[in-house]
């Protein structure tokens, strides 16, 4: 029976643990160490930053029979990538795992077997810190569990994203899916085109809700990373196993770039966008338009080492491309039959160059529309048909379709969830969501490399209010995307209380089970529902 990410199941139900056999399990004091292999010191470094200040134990370095804490990395193990096996008993713990992530997912085990206050900053005095009697064998179903999260809506500051990304790695994420542009803002440094950030950072006011007639704040907001910002990012998530996929909109979605480079657009200058919902601004299909955006990318290629680069490709209105002679001439110019093709057109410039650098594209399921790029990997997000037709068609695909994975989606039909919008996605439909479509199981499930969930921002201000629209429903996602067990809401919802003592600890504020608290609601901002 695998583990499950939460918490591990009791002891006395896991074969091979040690209950039951008068056994007391493993008392941690200021004589444990730790033992690494060279590849999992990572982890060992990890592991003694949060344990040690939780606990106030100093957990220094042993080697060989010093050591009662042990991490050990054995790709012969049998237990797949990413896969951990941990074993407790009186005389030690150890933490095997088939790669370096194998061993940071059973150190997290591990610490989740531990109390509540194991997730403290600082020891609170003095307790008793001991491990049960275990044995667990465990692996991922997928090998992408993924999080988007916008910060071009409403900008997140670099410590905030820290702090998500640690609360990423806990619950056994491993993709962060940072969408840093939109027609509202563009959050990351590009060298060689200061005015992205100079101009296209900063709106001069946000729409409040999603009522209409629409209303505004009337206040500036704005914010970007730097390049080193970027760097540290990227470096701390890989530290915890974690793929930072950026996310830079082409042709749609791009308002905030024309406002700072008006020769990108088809129409007259604009200003960075201060509403919410699709806005019918979009690039031209030039040449210079195509070389802009390629010497954009060079740069974030130079930023983010992993595989993917999101191109977004959704929600790109037509309307002004039917009017312009330009796109006109160049749907004639490529033999393409209409719109549609020019945005597949315009999509196929970057898988190429891509593909070239020893990269792939990754993009909303719009870019299945007029022809899909050879080496292009699809997000399907309305719904599951266009997932289902890309595998089909032999491309890979992440399931994060609406209905089950849009956390911007109110949780209750309760008044009193703040800004309520979209369809109801409460926790028991995470958790009960299946990733892989019943058309893909005879044939393309394979293609299925994982799923993910959504957090777009234009309505959560703070990252207060991202903790309440994530959480709890990020931790039910976070089982889906890890165990391949029956899974039961019933047998799942005791374990999350549990859990919610963690992210109390960590000073999470989640949305309680029974409903938000008065200051986490906000009455006379009308939504959409």
């Amino acid at each position: 029976m695998p583990a499950l990410p939460l918490v591990p199941l009791p002891a006395e139900t896991l074969p091979g643990g040690a209950a039951g056999r008068g056994a007391d399990g493993l008392e941690l004091d200021a004589s444990t160490r730790i033992d690494a292999d060279p590849e999992a010191v990572g982890t060992e470094r990890w592991l003694r930053a949060e344990l040690g200040a939780a606990t106030g134990l100093p957990l220094p370095p042993g080697r060989g029979e010093d050591a009662r804490l042990r991490l050990t990395v054995d790709p012969g193990a049998g237990l797949g990538p990413e896969g951990y096996r941990l074993i407790v008993d009186d005389e030690g713990a150890v933490v095997v795992g088939h790669d370096p992530a194998g061993v940071f997912y059973g150190a997290q085990t591990l610490r989740q077997l531990l109390p509540a206050a194991a997730y403290r900053r600082s020891a609170l005095g003095n307790r008793v810190w001991r491990l049960p009697d275990v044995r667990i064998t465990d692996r991922p179903r997928f090998g992408w569990r993924g999080c988007m999260l916008d910060v071009a809506r409403h900008f997140m500051p670099k410590h905030g994203v820290l702090r998500f990304i640690d609360l990423m790695a806990l619950h056994k994420l491993n993709v962060l899916h940072l969408h840093l542009t939109d027609d509202q803002g563009w959050r990351l440094e590009i060298r060689r085109y200061p005015r992205l950030t100079e101009t296209g950072a900063w709106r001069r006011e946000s729409q409040v809700g999603a009522g209409s007639p629409k209303t505004f704040d009337g206040r500036p907001h704005g914010g970007f990373y730097t390049q080193d910002d970027i760097r540290e990012i990227v470096a701390y998530a890989a530290e915890r196993h974690i793929t930072v996929v950026p996310e830079v909109d082409v042709p749609g979605h791009s308002q905030a770039a024309i406002a700072a480079y008006p020769e990108l657009g088809e129409g007259g200058p604009v200003e960075v966008g201060r509403e919410w919902g699709i806005i019918e601004t979009v690039l031209n299909t030039s040449d210079a338009t195509i070389e802009f955006y390629r010497d954009v990318f060079d740069e974030v290629m130079e930023l983010f080492p992993g595989p993917y680069i999101c191109v977004g490709g959704d929600e790109c209105p037509k309307g002004q491309w039917r009017a312009s002679a330009s796109a006109q001439a160049r749907i004639a110019e490529e033999g393409l039959q209409d719109e549609e093709g020019l945005q597949s057109w315009f999509i196929r410039q970057f898988d190429a160059y891509f593909a070239a650098k020893g990269r792939r594209l990754l993009g909303w399921d719009e870019i299945l529309e007029g022809g899909l790029a050879e080496g292009a990997t699809v997000l399907s997000w309305r719904g599951t048909k266009g997932g289902i037709a890309a595998a089909h068609a032999g491309h890979d695909v992440i399931m994060c379709p609406t209905a089950t994975s849009y956390l911007d989606y109110r949780q209750s039909e309760s008044q009193e969830e703040p800004i309520p919008v979209g369809t109801l996605l409460r926790l028991s439909d995470v958790y009960s969501a299946e990733p892989v479509p019943p058309e893909l199981e005879a044939e393309g499930a394979d293609r299925v490399l994982g799923a993910q969930v959504n957090i777009w921002t234009e309505h959560m201000d703070s990252p207060r209010t991202v903790d309440y629209m994530a959480f709890p429903r990020l931790s039910a996602f976070a089982e889906v995307a890890w165990s391949s067990h029956a899974r039961s809401f019933d047998e799942f919802l005791p374990r999350l209380k549990g859990h919610l003592d963690r992210l109390d600890a960590i000073g999470v504020e989640y949305r309680p089970l029974d409903g938000p608290h008065p200051w986490q609601q906000r009455p006379g901002v009308e939504g959409r529902a």
